[in-house]
């Protein structure tokens, strides 16, 4: 019996020296590695919130700044085809009945213009808008005035209604849990289990952006399509190419701090890890202070190592 107890006893020592009393500042030198990268996916987080916020206020105000972020914009101004005869007296006409030059559509609303003067009005941001745009010109053009579109725009306005507040929805959602997690992402510092719930939100953030993106560009393309294969009018539409940026980069951004939160959870030694004796972390931690002095007690055991090689050395020769 005394013989199993000294084994026990001989295997217990190990686990009990495998965690050195460390100061606090040896603590977080030890986990230095992990903080580095919790904080950059903080600040992977930051941009993600700041170019989501470009895509929430393009097209809300009618200022020279945010005039050319917008989602599509439909030009009207030649909406009579150069075969038909007087085009540009027709134009002028559909014009004087309400008309304006070109639409360009936000996530919260639209604003309106013509080419000479630029934007001239921008509707009142509008929680789930969707740009409707046979109702848009039907309130427009004066009294007694109608317009027929054809009917392949008509059919895609459901799908259009759906797809815009989904992407609405989780746009915003995603502004906002981005906002939160920038300032919670620094806490898996502390412990690898802190790391997992938060790591779950960093995909459901990322997810949330992506598909929000995917909406936007297959909606907006797929109605720019439609718009350009009308043949009985000559409308136009573009894409605008500084807010499908704004949101695809929010995009990439949302899934590095996924995949870096991700990788903490099973990398790199958390505070927790160090002081229980899981994980040691940096090394330096175990031979010097903060201040780059030696350290007594962790650090003296971790060098007893090289001394019995250099003595053993010695013997032999």
């Amino acid at each position: 019996m005394r013989i199993f107890n000294r084994r026990r006893n001989q295997t217990a020592a190990p686990a009990a020296s495998s965690a050195p009393e460390l100061s606090r500042d040896q603590i977080k030198r030890a986990t230095r590695t992990r903080k580095t990268w919790s904080l950059l996916t903080s600040f992977f987080l930051f941009i993600t919130v700041i170019f989501l916020i470009l895509v929430e206020i393009a097209s809300t105000r009618n200022t020279s700044n945010i005039n050319s972020w917008y989602f599509i914009r439909i030009d009207l101004s030649h909406i009579i085809p150069n075969t038909v005869p007087n085009f540009t007296l027709i134009n002028t006409i559909a014009q004087s009945l309400g008309l304006h030059d070109f639409y360009q559509v936000g996530l919260w609303g639209f604003c309106e213009g013509y080419k000479a003067q630029g934007v001239t009005f921008c509707s009142n941001p509008q929680a789930l808008y969707w740009f409707n745009p046979v109702e848009i010109l039907r309130n427009e053009l004066l009294a007694g005035a109608s317009i027929n579109l054809p009917a392949d725009i008509n059919d895609i306005l459901d799908l259009i209604k759906i797809a815009s507040q989904v992407m609405f929805g989780f746009f915003l959602t995603s502004a906002c849990l981005s906002f939160v997690l920038m300032f919670v992402v620094p806490f898996s510092v502390f412990s690898r289990w802190a790391a997992l719930p938060i790591a779950i939100l960093t995909f459901i953030n990322a997810l949330l952006v992506t598909v929000a993106s995917i909406i936007g560009t297959a909606m907006f393309i797929i109605f720019r399509n439609v718009i350009a294969g009308v043949s009985e009018l000559n409308i136009s539409a573009t894409i605008g190419s500084y807010l499908f940026g704004f949101m695809w980069t929010a995009t990439a951004f949302a899934i590095f701090a996924w995949l870096v939160q991700t990788g903490l959870c099973c990398c790199c030694a958390s505070r927790r890890d160090v002081r229980t004796g899981r994980k040691r972390g940096n090394e330096k931690a175990y031979h010097t202070d903060t201040s780059g002095a030696p350290v007594s007690g962790a650090g003296q055991g971790a060098s007893e190592k090289p001394k019995r090689r250099f003595r053993f050395g010695r013997s032999n020769a």
